[in-house]
């Protein structure tokens, strides 16, 4: 097999100029193709960090999407890994420039913390979003009243205007359930969640009315894990899977906690991920299932 030629990386494609996900998705689109442009050279890491005068922390960094790009740092590493092609350049440094340009929820960084940033612009990038839930309704699925209370729960020191905003931006983010050519949104819900009365009854009592109307829209499936099932592989926690169609966006799984999440995108860690929430979706109860398993629980709770 013939060597591979250095630089030989093929360019960003027109279509990712303006791609859903807006800086998110370039940061990590152009993080991956420097990354192949740099191991097809052959330079390490280091050597890396010393041409844009920064450390090998700093290219790992910009190589996994987490930081945007200096215009001169991308021209620099572009020099080092022998891309000389002028309109090549032009396509990765126009990638750059996009890094930097704020996405719709800029305006929500008074309330929006940089580690919860990145998950809503890989929800908009996604043309799937598999999540399981155990304490709360999904975000994505939440009425106003109920995010509220939630975000009430979350913090319970912020002021009543603190609130308003980040239930707003909530709110923002369901948007795309509805936008045109959604994402697909599959989420499997412990019956925890919707026993705990977020709000008192007559907040609950809507919750799960919304949550019942969503299942009719052709791109969101609910699945209910009711407590007869026992334990299941998904014990530990929530878990939410992101699928993109863009080829340089890999699965990510997103684990959040307390006060920062975690970001996998290694292959075993995904697969593990997957077959996990596979197995979860074949125990719970069926999507038709899950809207009766719904319906019952509005008659009981109703007045």
């Amino acid at each position: 097999m013939a060597a591979a030629q250095p630089g030989r990386v093929p360019p960003p494609r027109p279509h990712i100029d303006h791609p859903r996900g807006g800086p998110t998705v370039l940061r990590i689109i152009l993080g991956t193709q420097l990354r192949r442009l740099r191991e097809t050279a052959g330079i390490t890491r280091e050597a890396a960090g010393d041409a844009i005068r920064g450390s090998h922390a700093k290219i790992c960094r910009l190589e996994l999407g987490r930081v945007g790009c200096k215009e001169r740092d991308v021209a620099d590493l572009l020099s080092l890994y022998r891309v000389t092609d002028e309109k090549r350049r032009a396509e990765f440094l126009a990638l750059a420039r996009g890094t930097s340009t704020p996405g719709w929820w800029h305006q929500y960084n008074d309330v929006l913390p940089g580690w919860f940033e990145t998950l809503i612009g890989l929800e908009e990038a996604a043309f799937l979003i598999r999540t399981y839930e155990v304490q709360f309704v999904p975000g994505l699925l939440q009425t106003e009243q109920y995010a509220h209370a939630v975000c009430r729960l979350g913090n319970p020191q912020a002021s009543r205007t603190e609130i308003e905003r980040r239930v707003e931006l909530r709110l923002q983010r369901q948007a795309l359930l509805t936008a045109s050519n959604p994402p697909r949104l599959w989420a499997v819900l412990d019956e925890a969640c919707l026993r705990r009365p977020m709000g008192g009854r007559g907040v609950m009592v809507a919750q799960l009315r919304h949550l019942l109307e969503m299942t009719q829209l052709p791109n969101v499936t609910v699945q209910i894990a009711p407590f007869d099932l026992g334990g299941h592989a998904a014990a530990g926690g929530p878990v939410t899977i992101l699928r993109f169609l863009e080829p340089d966006l890999p699965d990510i799984v997103y684990l959040e906690q307390l006060t920062s999440a975690l970001y996998l995108d290694k292959r075993d860690d995904v697969d593990h991920y997957l077959a996990v929430t596979d197995q979860l979706s074949a125990q719970a109860a069926s999507p038709r299932d899950s809207q009766a398993i719904l319906r019952k629980m509005i008659r009981a709770m109703e007045p």
